[in-house]
């Protein structure tokens, strides 16, 4: 499968950032190499999910069973899109390259887990440590990392330069939830399920992720003021 059916395959799974232990359902709009269409997306954990078989109709794919294998198939895009443009897009131009944006995207889904595992455990009760922490900050450090070392245009370096700040506020929110487990102060969170997603904090992070990885999956860099 190409690189750019991964960077869309991994999109999906990113349009829940920070979500509370808990099933909701809706209906939303799926975009898969520029071909649009209505699905259900489910949102379990902080984890999204949507049916195979709608996303391959979508995509105008295909998508079969073989015993214990599942096979999904894209089409690659035009071929008038592979220029050289689009393999080394100039200075000047708005284009991500393909490697920033796998690498991008990548560091988001290492953001995700790490931000979606802390707010399950706060909000159930569960044991928080800064050693347990400190395994998914790292992970989504490392990323971030990859992500910088892929950066080569200023289109990549600008969308950089969102991503890591997203990675300080996820570590910012991150430290304080540590704080609040050590000084008992996440009961609130617990008798509350949506108090935590509500705070300032958790919003902006929500939303910059939501932004990072529609601009990624576009491949086009773009600003928002909720990654500052």
């Amino acid at each position: 499968m190409m690189q750019s059916n991964y960077v869309v395959l991994s999109l999906m799974s990113l349009l829940a950032f920070v979500a509370a232990a808990q099933m909701q359902q809706e209906n939303r709009t799926v975009v898969v190499n520029g071909h649009s269409g209505q699905s259900a997306v489910v949102q379990i954990s902080g984890r999204t999910y949507i049916d195979l078989e709608i996303l391959a109709r979508i995509a105008e794919g295909s998508f079969s069973f073989q015993g214990n294998q599942i096979t999904l198939t894209l089409p690659a895009p035009p071929a008038n899109a592979l220029t050289e443009e689009t393999v080394a897009p100039s200075p000047s131009r708005r284009g991500l390259s393909q490697n920033f944006m796998v690498a991008g995207i990548e560091t988001i889904a290492k953001m995700r887990e790490w931000a979606s595992t802390l707010a399950y455990a706060i909000q159930n009760g569960y044991g928080v440590t800064e050693s347990w922490v400190a395994d998914y900050r790292e992970q989504a450090a490392s990323s971030l990392n990859l992500a910088s070392a892929a950066a080569s245009t200023d289109p990549d370096r600008n969308a950089l330069q969102l991503l890591t700040n997203e990675f300080e506020s996820v570590k910012q929110w991150s430290n304080k939830l540590v704080e609040a487990k050590k000084s008992m102060d996440t009961a609130k969170y617990i008798v509350s399920p949506n108090s935590l997603r509500d705070e300032p904090l958790s919003q902006k992070i929500i939303t910059c992720g939501h932004f990072l990885a529609a601009m990624l999956g576009s491949g086009e860099f773009k600003d928002e003021s909720s990654c500052h």
